[in-house]
């Protein structure tokens, strides 16, 4: 059909061509507001440049919105959390909402007693890091040692590290709440290694990094575990009144006091 067809069209036409023409470019965005948009391009007497800009800031303002809601849905994260429901002092919402510490392929280490709010936070930046369009995936950490477990015995190891090695940023909770058996600390150990100074780690325990022994009790393992997230960490020790950041480079075995 040329272009000379098309400029008979009436507005019937014109709105069965828009809605098929949509359907086949899917443009799903602009298939839903032509119509609303081009009333008010009529009312406004905006340019045809501008009533197009119009349309394509539409549906790319929709697209990211739902690459960043597939994104949230893959990170699969068990409740909705947000930053700005959160008591967090302003300097740190801005020091840690921009995700740069992912991008840098930096740890960040969450620690507290139970009950202090450490998942809310840990939810908040992964879903923050998701919006931001980075690759995020949330885990147990009771469960990434027991799928780690089940995949050495079905042979699927190297494709389950694989899979958690190529997201941007792996939200590990509840760390320190078990004991470990050497063979589900190693394969712990290999995840974290596999992703140091590459791809980001955050880690919510109860313990501190001297609590850790209670979870890996081998005490070379254990060492060798908390020096990976703990190098050149945000650490973020939650309480009952505030929440504090600092960053260290200490090595093993030496907890930040905040």
């Amino acid at each position: 059909m040329g272009a000379q067809h098309h400029r008979g069209l009436s507005e019937q036409g014109a709105d069965t061509a828009i809605d098929q023409a949509c359907r086949m470019l899917r443009l799903p965005t602009i298939r839903s507001q032509f119509s609303d948009l081009a009333d008010a391009a009529s009312r406004e007497q905006m340019s045809y440049k501008g009533f197009l800009a119009e349309l394509l800031l539409a549906e790319c303002d929709d697209r990211a919105r739902r690459r960043s809601e597939r994104r949230i849905k893959a990170a699969a994260f068990p409740r909705e959390k947000s930053l700005r429901a959160f008591d967090f002092d302003a300097a740190t919402i801005n020091t840690l909402a921009t995700c740069e510490w992912v991008r840098k392929g930096k740890p960040l280490c969450l620690i507290g007693d139970s009950g202090t709010g450490k998942s809310h936070p840990l939810i908040a930046l992964g879903t923050e890091a998701a919006m931001k369009g980075y690759r995020v995936r949330y885990t147990l950490a009771t469960k990434l040692v027991n799928e780690l477990v089940e995949a050495a015995d079905e042979r699927l190891l190297t494709k389950t590290i694989a899979r958690y090695r190529r997201v941007d940023l792996l939200c590990t909770d509840e760390l320190g709440s078990m004991e470990l058996d050497r063979r589900g600390a190693e394969l712990l150990f290999q995840v974290l290694t596999e992703r140091e100074e590459k791809n980001s780690v955050a880690i919510a325990s109860n313990e501190s990094f001297g609590g850790w022994t209670k979870t890996f009790t081998d005490p070379w393992l254990c060492t060798a575990i908390v020096d990976r997230p703990s190098f050149d960490a945000a650490i973020i020790e939650t309480g009952t009144d505030s929440y504090r950041l600092a960053h260290t480079k200490a090595r093993a075995g030496q907890v930040v006091t905040l």
